[in-house]
């Protein structure tokens, strides 16, 4: 059941399930994004885990608050606001797309909150060259920007995440579609995300990176600038895969952040 937080002068909706050591799930900023949406499926994978799904600020059921600074940070403000308010004085982050910049943010801000990152496709960090932007970026800004966004457009966006169409359901899409239509950002184009680049070398944490070879909305060339830029990143990339990884490789994303939490905690309970 989603619940919402009141976190100063703004509210972060979540859900939450399972027990143990707690991770922060973190969705992309594509139209009709939900936390729900992005690892719904994904959790169950995690039963052992204090699990706390978010919707960020804007999209979902969490209200957009009026704020000028960039995206990023705001919404990485919120959800440490929302850990605090939880009793989680740590987690792991997974973000997706946008919620990576939002995890890459936290990670700088409040480096003691932050055990393991796992980010797929991070937003957050563009190339010096950009625009013109991938294909699948000019289909999530064109959809943001449409007075009336048309249900052919949400299928034209939701096919470009995934390398095997059939995955793109007429369920899923009609999914997005709607709650895009209940939470259609205010957004200007492109939004104001804010830029993590000159931040990467203060991330402590240790990283995994998780990239779609065929990535056409986040590109795995745009990969190298924030594997080198961390200190302590590795980089994961699964073929016949585009921007949904945890969705059209869900086995082997699962296993993959699996074996990397788990040898966080070995390696926390050797100095223990």
């Amino acid at each position: 059941m989603t619940e919402t937080m009141s976190v100063g002068d703004a509210a972060l909706a979540y859900t939450e399930s399972g027990s143990g050591d707690p991770i922060v799930w973190l969705h992309g900023s594509g139209p009709g994004a939900t936390g729900a949406s992005n690892f719904g499926a994904t959790v169950s994978a995690f039963a052992d885990h204090r699990n706390i799904i978010v919707d960020l600020p804007g999209w979902g059921s969490s209200p957009r608050p009026a704020t000028d600074e960039p995206l990023i940070y705001h919404a990485a403000e919120q959800v440490t606001r929302t850990m605090t308010a939880l009793g989680i004085d740590r987690a792991h982050l997974v973000g997706n797309s946008y919620g990576g910049g939002v995890a890459m943010r936290i990670a700088v801000t409040r480096p003691e909150r932050v055990g393991r990152l796992i980010l797929m496709a991070p937003g957050g960090v563009l190339p010096a060259d950009a625009p013109p932007w991938p294909v699948g970026l000019q289909h999530l800004f064109a959809y943001m920007a449409a007075e009336k966004p048309s249900r052919e457009a949400m299928a034209a966006f939701v096919r470009l995440m995934v390398y095997d169409e059939s995955l793109a359901t007429e369920a899923l899409i009609d999914e997005r579609y709607e709650a895009s239509l209940r939470a259609h950002p205010e957004l200007p184009i492109p939004p104001n995300f804010g830029d993590m680049t000159p931040d990467l070398p203060r991330i402590a944490a240790r990283t995994l990176l998780v990239w779609g070879r065929e990535d056409q909305t986040v590109p795995l060339t745009w990969a190298p600038t924030i594997l080198h830029g961390i200190p302590d990143a590795e980089l994961r990339v699964l073929p016949h895969c585009r921007h949904w990884v945890q969705y059209e490789r869900a086995p082997e994303f699962n296993r993959i952040v699996r074996e990397f939490l788990a040898d966080a905690g070995a390696a926390t309970q050797a100095k223990g």
